[in-house]
């Protein structure tokens, strides 16, 4: 039997009220998109608690969020089926839209019921209102939510609040707000406009870590995209891939694709030496030189990149537009770091009166395997000491690495690959 949504809607206005008694309500009316609540009173005291509002996914899960009477927000999840134990909080990782990741935790408050407190954070509240969609990642299960009008939602309910505490709940009414309508576009653009931005494809490599189809590959080969992105392995159809998370300040970006897979890139669990033979693997001016991907060798020749960056490695190794996201392996075949970039040559000769040769860089696979962490992804980690032949690197790398496409923003120019 279907558990009663009005049921949890009352267990979670009770719950989150912070009373073991059940809350009235609602108490007026939100209504924005299928976000359904109002104002709720404890039930005890009869004083005015908080405002929520919530909406059930085809997955069962009521999802709930809530503004307290002191300006603190939350959010609460309900299913039939959950037999959770109360009281034993555990952490859940939150993505919006697939942005920086945030850490918090549930606190089961009834045996189908969760309650998630949330940080009074601006960057986080800012990504909750204008997402499209959250995922929420626990206890080895990852939980997905499409969004609603969530820019309009939290103004409603602190619309709701506000009133409610000015007037009380026997004035209650209906507590939407009105947002700013956009500006309307001129029919006609005035002198010195700029042009429409044009959209063409845009490609780099990734490789996957997890047999769960995660892809790591560069912020940069992502970003700007529109619509889909596409991966597949050399020889496969292409999938499309989801954005799990990025990271613009390390240039790296976790993508997952359907289904599950054997063949995974093991990260090198030390770090490697100045000096050290690498293989980088991707697909440069994938369609022009070749469908395949290309395999090109050199040395590690710093262990920090441009003014003493100490998160890059500075290769050899020749690397191209479309390299970008791909391993960068050791002479063993162990990620030793995810390629990242080259001297931008025009800006070097500019500067210098010389012309760069084989100055290209990495991402390390410290700032990685912390983004990973932080991802809440699992990888493997080797530390082998025997050596491949540069052809069964190639070979062994055919079965993790990804090529990546979209459709995206042309911009006016770029110094990444």
């Amino acid at each position: 039997m279907k558990y009663c949504v009005t049921a949890i809607v009352i267990l979670l206005a009770a719950i989150l009220a912070g009373s073991n008694a059940e809350a009235r309500g609602p108490y007026g009316t939100i209504n924005v998109g299928n976000w359904k609540g109002g104002a709720y009173t404890n039930d005890q005291t009869g004083a005015f608690s908080h405002c929520s509002a919530g909406t059930q996914y085809l997955s069962g899960i009521y999802f709930v969020v809530m503004i307290d009477d002191k300006g603190g927000w939350s959010l609460g999840f309900a299913h039939e089926n959950w037999a959770l134990k109360t009281g034993q909080a555990f952490p859940i990782t939150l993505t919006f839209d697939g942005q920086t990741p945030f850490n918090v935790h549930g606190i089961p408050v009834a045996d189908k019921l969760v309650r998630v407190p949330m940080p009074d954070n601006s960057s986080l509240i800012a990504q909750f209102r204008r997402a499209r969609g959250m995922t929420a990642y626990t206890q080895g299960q990852l939980f997905e939510f499409k969004l609603d009008q969530t820019a309009q939602l939290l103004p409603t309910l602190a619309n709701c609040v506000a009133k409610t505490k000015q007037s009380g709940v026997a004035a209650a009414g209906d507590f939407s707000v009105s947002l700013p309508k956009p500006v309307a576009a001129a029919a006609t653009a005035p002198p010195g406009a700029t042009k429409p931005e044009k959209t063409g494809t845009q490609s780099g490599t990734g490789f996957l870590v997890s047999t769960n189809g995660h892809v790591v590959t560069n912020q940069h080969v992502v970003e700007g995209c529109v619509g889909d992105i596409s991966g597949n392995l050399t020889g496969e159809a292409p999938v499309t891939l989801r954005l799990v998370s990025s990271d613009e300040t390390n240039d790296l970006a976790l993508l997952q694709a359907p289904g599950s897979f054997r063949d995974v890139a093991v990260i090198k669990d030390k770090a490697i030496q100045s000096g050290a033979s690498v293989v980088a693997i991707g697909y440069p001016f994938h369609g022009l030189l070749t469908s395949d991907f290309t395999v090109t060798t050199g040395i590690v020749s710093s262990l920090s990149g441009v003014m003493n960056n100490t998160r890059f490695l500075q290769i050899s190794a020749a690397v191209q537009p479309g390299n970008s996201g791909g391993p960068l392996l050791s002479s063993s075949g162990e990620v030793v770091g995810v390629v990242a970039a080259k001297l931008n040559a025009l800006k070097f000769v500019r500067a210098t009166g010389n012309i760069p040769e084989n100055i290209n860089f990495a991402i390390k696979t410290g700032a990685l395997r912390d983004f990973l962490d932080n991802s809440v992804v699992s990888y493997q980690t080797s530390d082998s000491k025997t050596e491949l032949m540069t052809t069964q690197i190639a070979r062994n790398a055919r079965a993790f690495t990804f090529l990546i496409s979209c459709k995206a923003k042309l911009p006016a120019e770029s110094a990444r690959n």
